[in-house]
This record gives C-alpha cells, structure tokens and sequence, in this order.
C-alpha cells in the first residue's frame, strides 16, 4: 500500500515476484519494525540497525529474560535457521530447556532481533496467506550483512534527507531509531543545506532538495498502518494532530487530506470505510472519493462508505 500510493500504475504482484525472486525482502530495521526493501539494502542496513534492534529488545524484554545471556542465545538460536524456515517460537521451544521459566515467545522475540533474519514467502505475497517463516539473511541471500561503518550511516541520513528534509536530527532519530547519530551530521555538514523553523530549530537538506511552494496543492492519499509519511519526523504536527498522534502506533491506516491526516480507512467485506477526524468539505469528500476508486478495484472491487 505505502508503494501504491506513491507510485503510478504500481502492480503489487510486481513487488510479489520480487520477494519470490529474491531481490526484495521483509526484514527489521527502522524503529525494530518490519520493512520491504531490495535485497541490497538489507545487507547494507540490517548492520547499521543491529545494535539498536538489540537495544529495543533488551529494554522491551529485559524482565521476561532473567538469566539470559543473549550471547549463548543467539549462538544457539542462530544455527535453527540456517536449515529450513522456521518459526521464532518454534525454534525458541527447541532450546527453551536452557533457560527454564522463560516463555518461547520471549525467546523468540529476542531471537528476531539477535539474529539476522528474513521472513520467507508466501508470507509478504500479495493476496496470499501464510505462517511467518524465518531464515538467516546469509542462508535467504547467499551473503552476510555488512558491518556498520561509518559510511553506512552517512549514506542512510543522505536518503533520510532527500526523502524528509528538512529535517531536524531529532527527526532523523525517530525515523531510524539509531542514537549517535551526531557524529554523522557533523561529517556531513559540509554537504548540507540549514534552515530554522517557527521555533529556531536547525532543520538540514540534502544540497539538491526539491522545495515545493507552500501553495502547491497535495492531492488525497490513502496510506497503510505505520507508514513513513507519518512516522517520519519527531515532531509530527506537520502531518497529524497531536490530538490522533496515538493512531499511528495503534496500527490506524490513514487518509491525507492536503498533506494532513484526516481520516482513517478500513477495507472489510467488500466495504472501503473512511472514519473522518475532522468535517470533510462537499469538495474533500469528493476528492477522497475519487482516490477510493482505484484503491477498490485493487482489493478486488466493493463499494465506499464515509462516515
């Protein structure tokens, strides 16, 4: 969905042979969320997001883990997923002898992070169902992620930029999740732009950024749960109301409306439903219904509903 709303004439079974094929593949990275990317960027990012995946697990799980060295888990986590597919519960209950009182799920959850995996189709296929098998990156790819390095960072705050900037490094921060990332925009610096908001923060560009005219118009879009657009940025008042900011973490799908959440949206029975967060004009509503077109047929036709 994040991919259809942005790109003309975007085919989802396109994306679908992708991962069939190898070339692109679900995986965490930003924010330990789940993400589809080409296989390149796994390789080049799953190192560079390592140590904060294990940060963001041990500070979730620290307590249902007593006595659990994640050194001797992922050593011995790591080898059941190296054969076939496995689930995390399933290969945490083959080792869960280890640490008695722990729960499999835990260990699972730990292990996802600990180890660099991949999830296999059909899990990710469009219009299909299926159990999330996982891999090693090195058994899916055929090679190892690569370290984190310091380039690495500097090229993921370049893209960063050239998708969100301008862009306060706080911004930078919340998209990734990585800390330390002073050290980059120092070394960077030369090659940005600066500019200040209302408030005087520093927000940075890369030295090519498009700026659009306040006054260009932004046409509707429906966006899937959890997407860049509105977890991009720290301060997220430029998208959504801090009043509907928890939507975002609820897993809410949403409706922008001249760049700014104003809806939500649910497909359910052949029923595209749209939940306005704020009155909708005659003209709004129509806009929003012309964009729900296309976003039926791609669920295979129905009707719409706005509230």
């Amino acid at each position: 969905m994040g991919l259809w709303s942005r790109l003309v004439a975007f085919d989802p079974h396109e994306l679908s042979k992708l991962v069939e094929e190898r070339t692109a593949v679900r995986t965490l990275l930003m924010r330990r969320t789940l993400h589809v990317v080409t296989a390149a960027d796994a390789l080049a990012l799953r190192g560079v997001h390592q140590p904060m995946l294990e940060a963001r697990m041990w500070a979730t799980l620290r307590r249902n883990l007593p006595g659990v060295d994640l050194a001797e888990l992922a050593e011995a986590g790591r080898p059941l997923f190296e054969g076939e597919p496995r689930m995390l519960t399933d290969a945490a209950r083959e080792i869960a002898d280890r640490w008695p009182g722990v729960a499999t799920r835990d260990l699972g959850d730990a292990l996802s992070c600990l180890v660099p995996l991949v999830q296999v189709p059909p899990r990710g296929l469009w219009g299909q169902r299926g159990a999330a098998l996982n891999v090693t990156v090195d058994r899916w790819l055929g090679t190892a992620p690569e370290p984190q390095t310091p380039e690495a960072v500097d090229a993921l705050v370049l893209r960063y930029l050239a998708a969100f900037g301008p862009a306060a490094s706080a911004d930078i921060r919340a998209w990734s999740g990585l800390s330390g990332l002073r050290e980059s925009v120092t070394r960077l610096r030369p090659r940005l732009r600066v500019f200040r908001d209302e408030r005087r923060r520093e927000l940075l560009d890369v030295e090519d950024g498009a700026l659009p005219d306040p006054r260009t118009p932004a046409p509707v879009r429906f966006l899937p749960a959890f997407d860049n657009a509105v977890l991009g940025f720290d301060d997220r008042s430029r998208i959504i109301d801090q009043e509907h900011r928890g939507l975002s973490v609820q897993g809410a799908r949403f409706v922008l409306v001249d760049g700014r959440v104003a809806a939500t949206w649910s497909v359910a029975g052949g029923v595209l439903r749209v939940e306005p967060l704020r009155p909708l004009t005659r003209r709004e509503r129509a806009e929003v219904g012309a964009e729900a077109e296309p976003l039926l047929e791609l669920h295979g036709g129905g009707r719409l509903e706005i509230a």
